[in-house]
């Protein structure tokens, strides 16, 4: 899935603080060089770890924000953030990821459906039975039929930017735009009001956990408002829209509709929850480490700053209130291969010995906060720790970039523009500086998170460079490599993932005989052998794999960072200790 980058980024951290490499697994690790001496990350302390005890149910849960959200629309949503906040308060997928902190949380379980699904025909049949008595805010009933229009719906030209796991794996999808003009999928089947049956045109023994996504959450055609949905999901999940003031407020309460012996995943515990949207960055910070009145019943949306670690590190108080479990997403900048001068992978090439990843590190927090990166995939889909089959420094080859620049007919190098998140601009900063020193001069866009990912899927208004990244939504190779890498499915707008506009015959048919293959070892081997293939092909440059720090007010309780999305607050399980503590 698509990764928001949306922290503030700054200067230097003291050395101090920088204690400890920030591993996957979270705990205690020994980076590379071991410069972390052995001794345990400060930052990951809580890993693994629920924090707060069980939360009393009742009050309002407010969560403080220094942006919009990208996408509400079940069809549109596929940004890590945006799907955990709209999977677990405000509709439900035919599976989910269980309520857990840790590899647990990895888990998938039946959410509308009653199972995880069942295979025929070689896994290219796919059938599904919803439970009874899910209803949606109003009392109707959710059918099969609305799960079957919104995957319909995720195909419309104009809701850009959802998971597109539909048009990748649905038997006759090539071309569908929609349910316009009452054209259906014939691959989609619902032979009554609680049973779908999906017709995929290759074998695809993952599906069920495609079916996290929320492109498989229910939509009743009546409610359909096209692009406006998004102002205004209707709500199969345990809380409904209150008000929608864009950029400013979000109020959710409850749905009284909703059943909870219907539902083992979402605890539903506030009474209310309240988004308070464009506020500084650094503000955020600092409320939440104070914890004052109504911000003790308060989480952040965005990661800590990595300014703000010097207020939290030290500080034991501060830091059992901390959070920061590993995204499992990788950071990277991408180049448009479809152009000059990144049509040239000698020019590609130089870009990644160039770009300094321990710069990029120290502007990101540290390594209490990150790893550099090695490989596009993280350690995770790798048994552990990424290989670094290019050898290339942490700090950079200059002389190397320069060599090779020189060789692709560009010894004085070339200027080039770069679209980043506003919250990454210090990150960006870094990488302007390291490729500056080969000759390569960059000048850094930014964008409003919210914006961020519409502007760089218009791949032909875009810029040659973006600095985005990538988490598998489950842990395979055929949800990183091929939703980052595989010509066939960008788009003109709304393109998701393949930002580098990567278009390679060799590659394409080693995915495909990579998802051909029905042995899981087998596969994860060639995935791996892939990566490190196409990283020798350079059309993007692997940066870091971060860590998603979150401050969380004295009066949270059942709160954990939810590995699935990227070390998030997971929503369906967080409350308050005291809710007459809270306010609004």
């Amino acid at each position: 899935m698509n990764k928001r980058t949306c922290t503030a980024l700054a200067a230097l951290l003291a050395a101090p603080l920088a204690l400890g490499a920030a591993g996957c697994s979270g705990g205690e690790r020994q980076s590379d060089g071991g410069r972390d001496g052995g001794r345990k990350n400060p930052a990951a302390a809580n890993a693994g770890a629920v924090l707060g005890g069980t939360p009393q149910k009742g009050g309002t849960l407010t969560v403080l924000s220094n942006q919009d959200f990208t996408h509400l629309d079940p069809a549109r949503n596929w940004v890590m953030s945006d799907m955990d906040f709209g999977t677990r308060l405000l509709y439900r997928t035919l599976v989910t990821y269980r309520a857990a902190p840790g590899a647990q949380g990895g888990e998938i379980v039946p959410d509308l459906a009653t199972d995880l699904g069942t295979p025929s025909n070689g896994a290219r049949t796919w059938t599904f039975h919803l439970k009874q008595g899910v209803k949606y805010e109003d009392g109707t009933p959710v059918t099969a039929q609305d799960v079957k229009y919104n995957v319909e719906r995720s195909f419309s030209p104009d809701l850009p930017g959802g998971a597109d796991y539909a048009a990748r794996y649905l038997a006759g999808a090539e071309g569908y735009r929609g349910p316009a003009e009452g054209k259906h999928l014939d691959s989609v089947r619902t032979p009554d009001e609680h049973t779908i049956v999906f017709e995929l045109s290759r074998p695809f023994a993952e599906f069920p956990n495609a079916t996290v996504m929320p492109t498989f959450a229910p939509v009743p055609q009546s409610r359909d408002k096209g692009p406006q949905y998004d102002n205004r999901p209707f709500s199969s999940g345990p809380y409904k829209v209150d008000s929608y003031d864009r950029n400013k407020k979000l109020v959710l309460v409850r749905n009284d509709h909703w059943d909870p012996k219907t539902d083992e995943v979402r605890k539903a515990y506030p009474d209310k929850l309240v988004v308070v949207m464009g506020l500084k960055a650094n503000q955020i910070d600092d409320r939440l480490i104070a914890s004052q009145g109504a911000d003790a019943s308060a989480v952040s949306w965005g990661a800590l700053r990595p300014e703000s670690a010097a207020k939290v590190l030290p500080d034991a108080q501060v830091r059992q209130r901390l959070l920061a479990e590993s995204q499992n997403c990788t950071d990277m900048v991408q180049m448009h291969t479809g152009r000059a001068p990144f049509d040239d992978v000698r020019v590609r090439r130089a870009v990644q010995y160039a770009l300094d990843r321990e710069a990029v590190m120290t502007a990101s927090g540290g390594p209490a906060f990150n790893d550099p990166s090695t490989a596009y995939m993280p350690a995770s889909l790798f048994g552990g720790k990424q290989p670094d089959t290019l050898k290339i420094p942490a700090t950079g080859d200059a002389g190397k970039a320069k060599e090779l620049l020189k060789e692709a007919g560009k010894p004085d190098g070339f200027s080039t523009k770069m679209t980043v998140s506003s919250g990454d601009k210090g990150r960006a900063e870094a990488i302007q500086q390291s490729l500056g020193k080969a000759g390569i001069k960059v000048t850094i866009e930014t964008v409003d998170p919210s914006a961020f990912y519409a502007t760089i899927g218009d791949t032909k208004n875009r810029t040659d460079m973006v600095y985005t990244g990538w988490c598998p939504d489950y842990p395979s190779g055929s949800t990183f490599l091929p939703f980052v890498f595989d010509g066939r499915f960008v788009k003109e707008k709304g393109n998701s993932g393949n930002h580098s506009l990567f278009r390679d015959d060799a590659t394409m048919k080693r995915m495909d005989g990579i998802a051909a293959m029905t042995d899981p070892k087998q596969a994860a081997a060639a995935w791996q052998q892939l990566d490190g293939e196409i990283l020798a092909k350079a059309p993007a440059v692997p940066v870091l794999v971060r860590r998603w720090p979150l401050v969380l007010g004295t009066n949270i309780a059942g709160a954990y960072g939810q590995t699935s999305f990227g070390g998030q607050l997971d929503y369906a399980t967080a409350g308050l200790k005291d809710p007459s503590r809270s306010q609004g």
